[in-house]
């Protein structure tokens, strides 16, 4: 096959990125608006339906094709009700970009202090909320053929420090798995692990004057932060067809703060 840069189209696919429903700076967002700049038709997921709906909004405006719906990815009934609006609207689902999770919630809090309560909804919103959303689809783009599945992990994963690092390492665990079950569906299942990203989250958690910032600018490679918009282009190729034998794998895209052989 000659390669064209048409594979990075996705002209007349359908995805689904949860967690997009956040306003200004955020990862979610630009997925949800790199994903329509790329041809594609989004379902913009989140439990805040004000949020889902406003940046639906923002790419119908520019000529795009988007459904806002509110979506807790923690229960089974409201994902289940988003894939059926994806499936009514746009007539499946391609593409599913598990983004939603809790990170300023939890990263502070030291893992010996976590409660129960605390450790369980953690895990419930980053690691069962994307296996809830990925049972959702895969019936769907079994029936168009195949799809992607990609999870938004951490460079905080290698290794985990925080209770939210082992959410995101347990998440690493999930794509891998996945990515072998449903191979022989041409499902690919991969991960992004972003570095120290500029999303309004990501500037609350980490301010110029911290000390991980500090401990950061003495190892890293390259440039330490960087912006959501700066993860577009990798979620496209993991996306596309330009990313078809691609599977199990994360792509840390971070500057070199995680460099493995």
């Amino acid at each position: 096959m000659t390669f064209s840069i048409d594979q990075f189209r996705l002209d007349g696919k359908v995805a689904i990125v949860t967690g997009a429903g956040g306003r200004g700076n955020s990862i979610g967002r630009a997925y949800a608006m790199g994903l329509a700049a790329a041809g594609a038709s989004v379902v913009v997921a989140d439990i805040n339906e004000e949020g889902a709906k406003a940046v639906a909004t923002e790419i119908t405006a520019t000529g795009g094709k988007a459904l806002g719906v509110r979506t807790d990815i923690t229960d089974p009934a409201s994902v289940a009700a988003m894939a059926a609006a994806a499936e009514k609207a746009f007539g499946g689902v391609d593409i599913l970009v598990n983004n939603a999770a809790l990170m300023v919630e939890i990263v502070a809090t030291p893992a010996i202090q976590h409660t129960t309560e605390q450790w369980n909804r953690a895990f419930a919103v980053n690691v069962t909320g994307a296996l809830n959303c990925s049972q959702a689809v895969v019936p769907l783009m079994a029936r168009r053929g195949g799809g992607k599945i990609i999870n938004q992990v951490s460079g905080g994963a290698y290794p985990p420090s925080t209770v939210y690092g082992i959410t995101k390492i347990a998440l690493v665990g999930l794509t891998t798995t996945l990515a072998r079950e449903l191979g022989g569906q041409n499902i690919n299942v991969n991960a992004i692990a972003p570095g120290n990203t500029m999303s309004d989250a990501g500037a609350m958690l980490t301010p110029p004057d911290s000390p991980f910032i500090k401990a950061l600018e003495a190892s890293i490679a390259m440039r330490m932060r960087g912006e959501p918009d700066e993860l577009v282009g990798p979620l496209l190729l993991l996306c596309s067809p330009a990313g078809a034998w691609m599977t199990g794998q994360v792509l840390h895209v971070d500057g070199g703060w995680i460099i493995r052989p």
